[in-house]
């Protein structure tokens, strides 16, 4: 299995009891590593399914018949090789459908297309670049000047952490129009946060990976079945070593002379020699207090997702982003009637009522898809994920935890640690991945997981 160093000397002696709490990805990708590894592992989620904030559900019809849909659209790069990885060891990376091109539409429907070409990496996008009927000569150039300055500052400087990636755009001269219709539609949605509250580091991160670092990189990855069905139950049943109980939420981590004992939930106290906790920051103090973690001045983003279903096809396009207006971009989620729009950095929707969203996203797409305009709108379904990653805001990464705890057996996961990603489904499993590694060393047998970046 790719990322798994495999010999005698990394065997563990016996079979060690690893407990993580949570079954989002990160505790989902640090079972699966434990459990190849011939630990023995207990999973504890809170709900009635896993995959955390990445997941889907049931949405009932009044025919009795009910469809899965996604809490919100989840994406992946190339670039994401752990995640990949990841779906791998579950046997479900088949499931995953990438695409060469990003199509940007603009107010009326004239539509863009960004694709890689022939030429070698950091210029692989120079053709079709050049070509976007969006921006004009002046905004070209001045996008190609600020890509090659990020690319020589990202090892150099020593304050993207401490400045917004708007400020470090306007350092860079960029035009208005150039930041709105460029940087910011691919920022937001990838780091889910706004640009001037987005700490350049990230911003630097998404663009050097994803878009600079290599032809395929950039690839978009969309699964092709519901999220939650990426990890359901028979994607588990070669690891036999792993159980993982649904509606068994931890209350309490139970600490004795330095180390957890056990995880107190409703009925027990689940024992282990190790254990990952792989909860949400704001949950970690009432899990366990004796950590003393101050959260203090960190907060979430918002993601929301409006799911429309029409009586005919309103587009071919597997998906698209959307220029100059709310809804950033589209997915094609059924024969071109059954879309998905995404907002991310939602903070202006959160008060609006569901009939509000609802005429919001389906004027707006009327503008860019002139098909919608004259469908039957079906029914409708919004999801506003409040807490759906936390902010990317700078100063924080230095207070983003790392793995390793004053409690010698309890190791730290999720996509808010110290991964050197952005909250992202990647950041989360290499999050998972790291404290894998990290129990196989505690235990003696030491592993390595976490799978280097591409650049």
């Amino acid at each position: 299995m790719a990322g798994v160093e495999n010999g005698p000397e990394s065997q563990p002696a016996s079979q060690p009891t690893c407990v993580v709490i949570g079954g989002g990805l990160a505790g989902l990708s640090c079972a699966a590593a434990l459990g190849e590894a011939g630990f023995t592992v207990r999973l504890l989620e809170a709900r009635p399914f896993a995959g955390g904030r990445a997941t889907s559900y049931h949405l009932p019809e009044s025919s009795g018949i009910t469809e899965s849909i996604d809490n919100c659209q989840h994406v992946l790069l190339r670039c994401c090789v752990n995640l990949m990885d990841f779906y791998r060891r579950l046997g479900t990376a088949s499931r995953i459908r990438f695409h060469d091109e990003f199509h940007f539409l603009e107010p009326g429907g004239r539509m863009s297309t960004l694709r890689s070409g022939p030429l070698p990496a950091p210029l692989h996008f120079a053709g079709s670049f050049l070509g976007l009927k969006f921006l004009n000569t002046s905004e070209k150039l001045a996008i190609g000047r600020a890509l090659l300055a990020l690319r020589r500052e990202w090892r150099l400087r020593q304050d993207l952490d401490r400045i917004t990636m708007l400020e470090w755009l306007r350092e860079k001269g960029q035009p208005g129009r150039a930041i709105e219709r460029f940087w910011r539609q691919v920022l937001v949605s990838a780091v889910n946060e706004e640009l001037g509250r987005m700490a350049a580091r990230h911003g630097f991160q998404v663009m050097r990976l994803g878009f600079l670092a290599g032809r395929g990189n950039s690839q978009m990855g969309i699964p092709a079945i519901p999220l939650g069905e990426l990890y359901a139950a028979r994607a588990w049943e070669r690891f036999s070593e792993v159980e993982i109980r649904l509606r068994a939420p931890a209350h309490r981590l139970v600490v004795d002379d330095g180390s957890v004992r056990g995880a107190e939930t409703a009925d027990e106290v689940v024992d282990g020699e190790f254990f990952v906790s792989c909860v949400p920051f704001e949950k970690l103090p009432g899990l366990i207090p004796e950590l003393e973690l101050d959260f203090e001045g960190w907060s979430h983003s918002p993601i929301t997702g409006i799911h429309l279903w029409f009586d005919r096809p309103v587009t071919h396009l597997p998906h698209g982003t959307l220029l100059d207006r709310t809804i950033q971009w589209f997915f094609n989620k059924g024969e071109g009637k059954h879309l998905q729009l995404v907002v991310s950095a939602s903070r202006s929707l959160l008060p609006m009522d569901r009939a509000a969203v609802i005429e919001l996203g389906l004027s707006e797409l009327k503008e860019f898809l002139p098909e919608a305009g004259a469908a039957k709108l079906v029914k409708a379904h919004v999801v506003k994920e409040v807490r759906a990653t936390f902010a990317a805001r700078p100063g924080l990464e230095s207070l983003r935890p790392l793995t390793e705890t004053r409690i010698k057996n309890l190791f730290l996961a999720g996509d808010w640690t110290r991964t050197g990603w952005p909250a992202t489904m990647e950041g989360a499993v290499r999050s998972g991945y790291r404290a894998a590694e990290a129990v196989s060393r505690a235990a003696g047998a030491p592993r390595r997981f976490v799978l280097p970046d591409v650049a």
